[in-house]
């Protein structure tokens, strides 16, 4: 049974990611933004960040989809703070955290590189808020930490999968 939170600030690219691993793993995929409610969506679409009581509601509807994909499933999922990754362990206690890191101007480029060729809504504003309340996981999680500077997707991919295969 593999369930993933594949974590990280906007940009690092963890639908991308989320999606391979899954496919690593034989495993459901789902990108956590699509379980964002609208109103989420709009204030991220305005380069406003999300309070932790915007936050909250999506984290229970990420908890509870992994829940309700018990032999196993990935999600793409910033999971920035320590308490919301417990938010959604309550749903799924066996959850591995998997957090895509990179020094921010690295995925300033990315996300701003993204936002012109794809539209997406989250743009490189809201990239100083997320390393602001980002909290490195600590070893008691049972993640790991994947730098994800010069990696491909696919390499990153392939290392999670080693590593959650191997536990």
């Amino acid at each position: 049974m593999s369930q993933v939170v594949v974590m990280g600030v906007t940009g690092c690219g963890k639908s991308t990611v989320g999606l391979l691993l899954a496919h690593a793993l034989e495993v459901p995929f789902v990108d956590g933004d699509s379980l964002h409610p609208q109103a989420n969506i709009d204030k991220m679409a305005q380069l406003i960040p999300l309070t932790d009581e915007d936050r909250w509601p999506w984290l229970v509807d990420v908890g509870a989809w992994l829940a309700e994909h018990r032999t196993g499933g990935v999600v793409a999922c910033s999971a920035l703070k320590r308490s919301y990754r417990e938010a959604i362990r309550a749903s799924a206690p066996n959850v591995v955290f998997v957090h895509l890191a990179a020094p921010q101007q690295v995925l300033e480029e990315r996300v701003r590189t993204r936002a012109i060729a794809e539209g997406h809504f989250a743009g490189p504003g809201l990239l100083d808020s997320q390393y602001m309340a980002l909290e490195d996981l600590t070893p008691d999680e049972g993640g790991l930490v994947i730098d994800v500077t010069t990696t491909s997707a696919p390499a990153v991919a392939q290392a999670a999968a080693t590593e959650i295969a191997g536990r």
